[in-house]
């Protein structure tokens, strides 16, 4: 074998171990984006099942309720944010 396709021979080895290492980095922040999504869905969920009671109560408590709607609403659009920048 000559000095090049010695040469040649490594940089395509070095090549496949990166696209190894890659594909499997992208599989699990793949993984990690899907929890967070899951953990966020259930956050979501959970906010829009008290909107309406949070609604009707306003009117007695508005401060306190649409602070802690709020602290939650941030919270997920902070998490969003996050996992946008994550996935790129």
């Amino acid at each position: 074998m000559t000095d090049k396709q010695s040469d040649f021979d490594r940089l395509v080895d070095k090549l496949e171990q990166q696209r190894d290492e890659l594909l499997l980095k992208i599989h699990l922040a793949r993984a990690e984006a899907r929890d967070e999504w899951d953990e966020l869905e259930d956050k979501w969920q959970n906010l829009q099942q008290r909107l309406p009671e949070a609604r009707k109560a306003a009117s007695e408590s508005a401060d306190n309720i649409g602070a802690g709607l709020g602290l939650v609403a941030e919270e997920i659009g902070k998490a969003y944010k996050r996992l946008r920048d994550t996935l790129g």
